[in-house]
């Protein structure tokens, strides 16, 4: 825990001031119009100020629970005290060694069969796709994810028609339940922080209400730039921004399942100018949303990242570092598998390394068990003075379900290590990578849903407007 409840309340007490008299810009008249018909007021032009009452009549109304679904059988309920989903992150670009691309329909489809293989990362974000209109990349990228992995979905909107066709395809996706019963995909936006809902943003959550869908509400303060350098600073523009949001989608479709983001949060690195996504303060910033979040009731969200350009020991510690401290905050949703270079890329072998980060920390979050058969009293009675447990039944019975075993980390002797070929992780990783892609493709989609992703598709791809 980075912020107690005093903190916490002190943050959000700050929050709700800036929010009755700041206010938060609201690009949008009939979302103003509701705003307005609950108890806000105009300050000027677009930008509302919203009352403490209405703020906490918003937090009331969120569930605690969220719902989230794969198409492998999975159903989780992401709640303020966990459990902990994987996913990736989304990117303009590919990385492959020391060669970046911008990444095309070809490379998110390897990279959705990577997901499908790794077996602690949850769910698959979308990417952007250079080989495709920008305002056709949302349900395009959603088609080709869903034809390559049964995990949880989560496409990046680019336009209203793009979320409308998105709840079509998740209808089509979730086989015949409502979303609500099976929300195998999910959705979300950023607010343009500080306080600035546009157009587009409120446009999409209004094209994706009416389902309960679940959404994430994103803040993205960038600590010394757009927010206060200072974190708490940071963290009173990233809370104010969230419950901005929450109060809009409340009021759109009440009871609608949302999750608290302040886990996007970058720091401005006053030399090179840079986002930052990776560093100590990042990792400060998200676990202290994580609190924020868990001091409302609610599920949270946060990315894992790293400034480095490749799959090297910059990545591997910073992922880490910053994957430990979600974890142990209790964050529901982990985005960034995958992620390199301040998220604008996706690395295949990236992906394979942080699912072996995920689950060292995945596995450190299940902490020590101290009931029943844990403490091993029967074994060690068993057993007495310098005896060995190795054969004993308990350690049988026990062992798989506590020692870890790693995929691609080396855990044997020198003469393995050189028998094998003397590979380093980042080798190990690679290896991983071509033997999944090796493999034949499987069929992630029956028939119908095949037809029916591609004729939504098609439909929204012809609508588009051609080239001026």
């Amino acid at each position: 825990m980075i912020l107690d409840r005093e903190a916490c309340a002190r943050i959000h007490l700050s929050a709700l001031d800036v929010l009755r008299s700041t206010g938060v810009r609201v690009d949008d008249e009939e979302v103003v119009r509701l705003l307005l018909d609950a108890g806000a007021r105009v300050l000027r032009d677009n930008v509302v100020a919203l009352p403490h009452h209405l703020v906490e009549w918003a937090i009331r109304q969120a569930p605690a629970k969220v719902p989230l679904a794969d198409r492998a059988g999975h159903l989780w309920e992401l709640a303020a005290e966990g459990p902990t989903l994987v996913l990736t992150g989304n990117a303009l670009y590919v990385t492959r060694g020391r060669r970046r691309t911008e990444l095309e329909s070809s490379d998110l489809a390897e990279l959705a069969r990577v997901v499908d293989a790794c077996p602690h990362v949850d769910g698959m974000v979308g990417t952007s796709l250079a080989d495709v209109p920008p305002a056709g990349r949302d349900f395009a990228g959603l088609r080709i994810m869903a034809s390559h992995t049964t995990k949880h979905l989560r496409p990046c909107i680019y336009t209203p028609e793009g979320a409308r066709l998105v709840v079509e395809m998740a209808q089509v996706l979730a086989g015949g339940s409502p979303i609500r019963d099976r929300p195998v995909v999910s959705t979300g936006f950023s607010i343009l922080s500080p306080l600035h809902w546009s157009a587009l943003a409120l446009n999409v959550f209004k094209a994706t209400a009416g389902h309960l869908m679940p959404v994430m509400i994103n803040s993205e303060p960038l600590a010394g730039a757009t927010a206060p350098v200072t974190l708490a600073g940071a963290l009173v523009i990233g809370e104010a921004d969230v419950l901005s949001g929450l109060v809009v989608n409340q009021l759109l479709e009440p009871g609608r399942p949302c999750i608290f983001n302040i886990g996007f949060a970058h720091v401005m690195d006053m030399s090179s100018g840079l986002a930052l996504t990776g560093s100590p303060e990042n990792a400060l910033l998200h676990a202290g949303g994580a609190d924020l979040a868990r001091f409302h009731g609610l599920p949270s969200a946060a990315w894992m990242s790293t400034e480095s350009m490749l799959p090297d020991s910059q990545a591997a510690f910073e992922k880490m570092a910053t994957g430990m401290a979600h974890a142990w905050s209790g964050v529901g949703l982990i985005w960034g598998a995958g992620n390199l270079e301040s998220t604008l890329a996706m690395s295949p072998e990236a992906l394979v390394i942080d699912d072996e980060i995920a689950a060292s920390f995945l596995r450190f979050q299940q902490g020590v068990p101290t009931d029943g058969e844990a403490l091993g009293l029967d074994a060690i009675r068993e057993v007495g003075l310098s005896g060995g447990f190795l054969g004993h039944p308990h350690t049988l019975k026990w062992h798989r379900q506590v020692l870890s075993r790693p995929l691609l980390a080396f855990r044997d002797r020198r003469m393995k290590w050189e028998s094998t070929g003397c590979r380093s992780l980042e080798e190990s990783a690679e290896l991983r990578v071509q033997e999944i892609l090796s493999r034949e493709p499987t069929a992630c989609l029956d028939d119908h849903q095949r037809a029916e992703l591609a004729r939504i598709e098609s439909i929204g791809l012809a609508s588009l407007p051609g080239p001026t």
